[in-house]
């Protein structure tokens, strides 16, 4: 069979691959935010004890393997009387993993705005909460977009590695068929492609985001 008649054989099952890997990413993406934003919080606020079981969290995230972390809450929890079916294992892996990163491009981006922004709202009466939601936040995110887009770009890659728990995204998909065709070079770099054409995706939708909150911030 040639190749672009496999491709266009095998395509459909690889765009509903695709499509599970982009859901991965997005709700993964989603949590992911909420939880770093509570993960910054508590350490640049340096609650006590909270402070320093969040560093151990990120420190434990960003220094171990995705593929163990996988591991460990979808064979390893069982151990323990906790199980859970592929999908959700997958995603509280991927949130827990890209919480952590995204909790420090966050951090980095609340250090960057001035001291001078923190006093301004201490001074009109703000508590430390609202002067963080209404002046702080803001210019923190937008200072972060260029870090947290590129954390949502590793996610789509990192997606990937759900496939090891029968999860059928795009790279589970791609071996299904190779199991059937015994043609995986064309069909690994199918899969490639389409990896490609999202994280291109999300490039594009970066800089546009990054174009609208600089505009938004000159004004």
């Amino acid at each position: 069979m040639e190749w672009a008649d496999l491709i266009t054989a095998a395509l459909p099952v690889m765009l509903k691959g695709a499509l599970y890997t982009l859901m991965f990413a997005v709700v993964a993406m989603v949590l992911g935010l909420l939880l770093g934003f509570v993960v910054a919080l508590l350490r640049v606020g340096k609650v006590p004890v909270l402070s320093q079981l969040v560093a151990f969290y990120v420190s434990a995230m960003r220094g171990t393997p995705l593929l163990v972390q996988i591991f460990v809450i979808y064979y390893g929890l069982p151990g323990i009387g906790i199980e859970l079916d592929p999908v959700p294992a997958g995603i509280i892996a991927l949130t827990l993993n890209v919480a952590a990163y995204l909790s420090e491009s966050l951090r980095g981006g609340i250090a960057g705005v001035e001291r001078g922004q923190w006093d301004a709202g201490l001074s009109l009466g703000f508590s430390w909460w609202q002067t963080m939601r209404y002046i702080v936040a803001p210019q923190a995110l937008r200072l972060s977009v260029p870090s947290l887009s590129n954390s949502l770009i590793s996610l789509i890659k990192d997606t990937s590695l759900v496939s090891v728990i029968t999860v059928t995204e795009l790279m589970l998909a791609t071996k299904e068929v190779i199991a059937q065709t015994f043609q995986p070079l064309p069909l690994y770099l199918g899969a490639a492609a389409l990896y490609w054409v999202m994280s291109a995706s999300f490039e594009r939708l970066q800089k546009r985001v990054e174009r609208k909150l600089d505009m938004a911030h000159q004004r």
